[in-house]
């Protein structure tokens, strides 16, 4: 990681959940890791009336908060907290854009910066196609300087379907290039995930095993034990499909079946995921019932903001096949929670069993040589096998053989945000969804909204808290007793 160019970073919505919350504490850490760039201020714009003093004695609480138990630098947060504003201004009112654009050049020219912006969009979806239009209309979307640049920051959900995702991706580049919008998905800026490209591309005893002649099935998940909390108004108007698997899963997917890039370029890495997500096989209604499940936790209907006949899913499956040489008839799991046995989200690979039990206790089934790449909580990597137990005879066990991140440094892993804020800063895209991966991606997951939509009630299964979804996740996998959806 290397320190970003001079720039000035204006977080609109800032008065919010998500930049108190994590984008200010991202940077702080940023800041003292000393990989903020030397001329740098964050101008933070929203309707509550702070000044610039206020909101340095809110973000300072809120930092505080966030890495509570950790030692803390207290004169380098306050030389962090002096590279923070504020601008208060109504954000739907397009002539009040004059007077932030005339506060973004007096800081620029205070701090001596180059004609360079990032914005980010911390705001409600609604003010996703606003606040750009508004940029256009007061020429803040270009620089005035032909070496300066601007850069937009989008956060999810970006689009409820193909079709809204699309308006929103023609709008965007209506205003910016397709190379100034970074579409964020905080899970591709966890260490696992971008592990996982150099698990697979840089260690030769795992590439050549990495297709259908050797893997029966790919296992990813996010499970969540905690319910809805205090999300359930925007919950219940998109469910586990639309939070989770669309997005998340989807781009995890994508970096587990794509082929080598040419170069380790953003790129050529996205045309890579691009491939695969052109290659998956379409759902249909006659395969429907075989390939995707949906359930909803006990409970989930009396909680705050949720309709009490509601039919959104709170746990959603979905069997997907990749039509291509390298994963023919391999079938990915794909599935999500909330209310589940345990917090846990991980990418398994399950390889295929031998031809022969040659020695008692050996495992036979299709998981019993199993990679699995954990996410959260407990980022690493395990690989299951089988040996000899020691003594007389030949009885096997299985094991695992265990990596974990925590083993290389006492130091926590970087937060996801700060990895992608950092990557927006410098131009890097790599872990940003490219506008075609999206829109795919809601190609696939339309049909499957639609079949949910016309069943209702039918096929939304219950299931109690703390249980692994309902009992019918199953019913995707012919043979339950290798059910991809129970607990290990």
């Amino acid at each position: 990681m290397k320190k970003a160019e001079d720039q000035l970073l204006v977080i609109f919505g800032a008065s919010g959940d998500l930049t108190s919350r994590k984008l200010i504490p991202s940077l702080f850490e940023l800041y003292v890791a000393d990989l903020l760039p030397e001329r740098f201020a964050i101008l933070g714009a929203a309707r509550s009336a702070f000044t610039d003093v206020q909101f340095r004695d809110a973000q300072r609480k809120h930092i505080r908060e966030a890495l509570s138990g950790r030692q803390m630098d207290e004169s380098a947060l306050e030389r962090f907290l002096s590279l923070v504003y504020y601008h208060a201004f109504d954000s739907v009112h397009s002539v009040q854009y004059r007077e932030l654009d005339d506060r973004m050049e007096a800081l620029r020219k205070e701090k001596g910066m180059a004609d360079q912006v990032l914005y980010y969009l911390a705001t409600p979806p609604l003010m996703y196609e606003k606040i750009p239009q508004f940029l256009l209309e007061n020429h803040m979307n270009e620089p005035a300087d032909p070496d300066g640049w601007r850069r937009i920051v989008v956060e999810k959900p970006f689009g409820t379907s193909f079709a809204s995702a699309k308006q929103l991706n023609d709008h965007l580049k209506h205003i910016f290039k397709e190379n100034e919008i970074y579409r964020i998905d905080h899970y591709l800026g966890k260490e696992t995930v971008q592990n996982l490209l150099v698990l697979r591309f840089a260690n030769g005893i795992f590439e050549p095993l990495w297709n259908r002649n050797y893997i029966h099935s790919v296992e990813i998940s996010a499970a969540e034990s905690l319910g809805v909390e205090e999300r359930g108004k925007y919950y219940d108007g998109a469910g586990a499909l639309r939070d989770m698997i669309q997005n998340h899963l989807m781009e995890l997917m994508g970096f587990t079946a794509m082929e080598c890039p040419a170069a380790f370029e953003a790129d050529q890495i996205k045309s890579e995921v691009s491939k695969v997500f052109r290659s998956v096989r379409p759902f249909t209604p006659v395969d429907m019932p075989e390939r995707v499940v949906r359930g909803q936790y006990e409970g989930y209907r009396e909680e705050p903001d949720v309709a009490p006949d509601s039919l959104t899913e709170t746990f959603a499956a979905v069997k997907i096949f990749i039509d291509n040489w390298r994963w023919s008839d391999v079938p990915f799991y794909l599935y999500t929670g909330k209310k589940m046995a345990a917090k846990r989200s991980e990418i398994v690979i399950n390889f295929k069993a031998t031809p022969q039990v040659l020695f008692a206790g050996q495992c036979s089934g299709e998981s019993c040589n199993r990679l699995i790449i954990n996410i959260q909580p407990d980022e690493g990597i395990t690989l299951y096998f089988g040996l000899k137990i020691p003594g007389v005879g030949y009885q096997v066990k299985q094991v695992g053989m265990d990596f974990r991140y925590k083993s290389l440094s006492d130091q926590p892993l970087p937060d996801a945000y700060e990895r992608l804020l950092l990557d927006a800063m410098e131009g890097d895209s790599t872990l940003y969804p490219r506008s075609d991966t999206l829109e795919l991606s809601w190609q696939l997951m339309d049909p499957v909204l639609a079949y949910w939509n016309q069943q209702g009630q039918e096929g939304l299964y219950n299931y109690p808290p703390g249980q692994n979804g309902p009992a019918e996740r199953c019913v995707i996998e012919p043979e339950p007793q290798s059910c991809p959806f129970l607990p290990r």
